[in-house]
Order: structure tokens, then sequence, then C-alpha cells
């Protein structure tokens, strides 16, 4: 049961058509056609799994990412059926191969240490080899094999017949810088170790890189193209951020293609809350914690029911907004835990009631607040801002959006 007034709402139809713009981007120019990889970590970035893992599948993604075998077995329950290739993109843990087997997941590996786990689990269960993602380390170093190891988790993959290489697959890591520089450096990387994979007597099929970044510029897409092509394989293009509706921010920002296809793409996510009662304070008064807000004047403020506690980043105190009646409306003093307040004076009265709609993230009449503004209000990304919003918050889907029981049978 929800009854506290802090809730967001999700647009499963917008996902779906930024979907379909992000796959027609990935098809121009391309035979065989691309395919899209729908990155649902994280609870779908906080947009909620259970709404937007079937609402990806219904747009034409044949594959999910996520980040856990966990996360992969509630994307299997929110299928419910429908059929959808899932990677698990940090690769199984100790103790994980059995559920990958049982629920026909598919794992990005870069040691023995994971091969082994699979191909154990394998044993007396798997009706076929299990398909593995070979993840290449091309300069993010992070996760992944570099260019020295490769060769010692090639031969015990090659001696496995419980397993088969399905995929090899990068993450770029400055694919919206403007000069390419790191960009092509990871390429030429990654088209190494293809050709040392070739030579070891694999042919994966899917060559699975490439971000929402990466996905947007053409410089960067045609050039993985032209990598898939040259290798005998199929693009796998992983959109994440941009599918939620917000486009990456590009250094410097782009004009041309990437502008109007940023502009295309549709806000999945709106957060919003209600004012939980108002009051007046006199010039002088001071409000919140430490007395951070000392009014200038007579002050009229709404309390808000949202704090930090549910993802309202404490750095938006004294200097973000949310939209009252249409209007922006300026925090006073420190967002706590579960409350904040907000400077509503220069709104109509009339306008303004108890139990009123706020948004906090969204549209209200003319006006909007995004997550790139509290993004940049608190000093930190867009990813952050929607994954930061609490499980305490209630997840909608807003009336109108693609119903989960409609989705039908789709393969990988």
């Amino acid at each position: 049961m929800h009854s506290r007034p802090c809730w967001v709402e999700i647009d499963t139809l917008a996902l779906e058509a930024n979907l379909r713009l992000l796959a027609r981007l990935a098809r121009r120019g391309c035979l065989p056609e691309q395919a899209l990889l729908a990155i649902v970590k994280a609870d779908a970035y906080g947009h909620s799994l259970a709404d937007c893992a079937p609402a990806a599948v219904r747009a034409g993604a044949g594959w999910l990412g996520v980040t856990s075998v966990e996360e992969a077995v509630a994307a299997r329950r929110a299928l419910a059926g429908a059929e959808a290739e899932i990677l698990v993109l940090s690769g199984p843990f100790p103790g994980e191969g059995a559920a990958v087997v049982e629920h026909g997941l598919t794992c990005s590996v870069w040691n023995a240490r994971q091969l082994d786990e699979l191909a154990r689990a394998a044993v007396g269960r798997a009706a076929k080899a299990i398909p593995v993602h070979l993840e290449i380390d091309t300069g993010m170093s992070r996760q992944g094999v570099s260019g020295d190891g490769l060769d010692a988790v090639l031969a015990p993959l090659k001696e496995s017949p419980a397993l088969r290489l399905d995929g090899v697959m990068t993450h770029l890591y400055a694919a919206e810088e403007a000069d390419r520089l790191a960009t092509e450096r990871q390429i030429a990387r990654l088209e190494g170790a293809l050709v040392r994979v070739r030579r070891a007597g694999f042919a994966p099929p899917w060559l699975n890189v490439g971000n929402s970044a990466a996905l947007l510029d053409a410089t960067t897409r045609n050039a993985l193209v032209a990598l898939a092509g040259a290798a005998g394989m199929r693009l796998l293009l992983r959109p994440g951020l941009a599918m939620y509706g917000v486009a990456p921010e590009f250094s410097p920002a782009r004009s041309g293609e990437i502008a109007s296809l940023s502009a295309g793409l549709k806000p999945v996510l709106s957060w919003k809350t209600r004012i939980t009662s108002l009051s007046h304070i006199p010039a002088g008064e001071t409000v919140g914690y430490n007395g951070s807000f000392r009014a200038e004047r007579a002050t009229r403020l709404a309390l808000l029911a949202a704090g930090y506690a549910d993802g309202l980043k404490r750095q938006l105190s004294g200097c973000g907004h949310v939209l009252v009646a249409g209007h922006r409306a300026a925090f006073a003093g420190r967002i706590s835990m579960d409350q904040a307040v907000v400077d509503v004076t220069e709104i109509p009265e009339e306008l303004v009631a108890a139990g009123d709609e706020v948004v906090l993230l969204g549209t209200q009449g003319e006006v909007s607040v995004t997550a790139a503004d509290h993004a940049r209000w608190a000093g930190t990304i867009p990813w952050e801002i929607f994954t930061s919003i609490g499980a305490r918050v209630e997840r909608r889907r807003l009336q109108g959006s693609s119903d989960p029981a409609l989705l039908p049978s789709l393969g990988g």
C-alpha cells in the first residue's frame, strides 16, 4: 500500500517510441539489420524493471541488459514467458551458475573463474552449450580481459564443450567526447582482439558494443558498423539513457543530427509529490536545518512530502526548484530526509493550496524541470539522478501506456 504522496509516473509508450527511433537509427545503411540490447539494469535506471523490460521487448529489442543474475531473473519474470535474450553485464558471481542455466541467461565473461563457474553448472543440467560474451578491456580498466590475458581466457573457452562464445564486447567510456581520440583507440584495440579471437578458431555472431552516445553519433556508429562487417559479425548496440528519453551530454554540445535526434526523445519518467501544508513567515525568519535560508521579506512556504531519503538530492538545497501551478518554486533551506520546503511567494496565492500536485521532475504547464537540471544543480549526472529515486517512491504506469499483458512472443 502506498499512501504517502510521493510517486513517479512511467510512460511506457514513450519508452517504446524512443527505442523505435533508436532502432531506425541503428539500421541506417546496415545490412544485415543491427540489433538493440536495451539496458534495464538498476531497476531500469529507477524507472521500474517490471514496466520497462516488457515495453522494451514490445518495441523490438531482442536483448535486455542487466547487472546481475538476480536482476536477470526479475526480468524473466517481468516478461511473463515472452522471448528475449538477457545479458548479465557484470558476469556470474560464485554460486550463480545454476541460475544462469535454469533461466537461459547469457553472461559477460573475462576470466577463467567465471568460465569454470558456468561450465560446472552446465554438467547434467544444460541441454546445449551456455552462450557467453567475452568482454575485452580496451582502456577503461574496469572489467574485461586485456590483450595480455586474452589467450589465457580463450584457451579454456576453446576446451569447454559446455560453453559457446556468442559475442565479443567492450565498453566505450568516452563516446560523447568531440575529439573521439579515446574511442578511436578503443575501437583499434577491439579490432586487434577480434583478429586474435578468429585466429583461435572462434566465429561469434555478435559484436556487442556501443552505448547511447555511440548510437547517436554517426561517426562512431558508422565505425562500429564497419568493424562488425569486416569481422563478419552482427552489431549489437546498447542504448541506456537515451531509451529513457534523455540524451547524453556531448562535449562540446553538438548540433545537426545529434541535436535533432536528442530533441525527438521523449522523457519516460515524471516524479511528483504534493503540498503537505502552507505557512507564512516574516522577514528575518529562518527555514530548515542550521537556518540556512533567511527570509528577506514576508515569505509564503509550501512543505513537500519528498526528501533525500526518496532520492531528492540534498545538494539541490539553495539552487534547485520544483514546479507548482505551472511556476518555478525554489527550495528554501536544506532538503531534509523526508521533506522539503519551497518558496511560493511569487505564485498567486489563489493558485496554491495544500494537496496540490508538485512536479519534481517533468513538465507542468509550459515549464519543465529535467534530470539534466537536477544533475547540474547536484554536480552529478542524469544516471545518478534517476537511480537515486528510492524504492519507497511508488512507481505508477500511466493510464494509456501499453499493457504488459499484451506482450507478444518475440524472438531474440
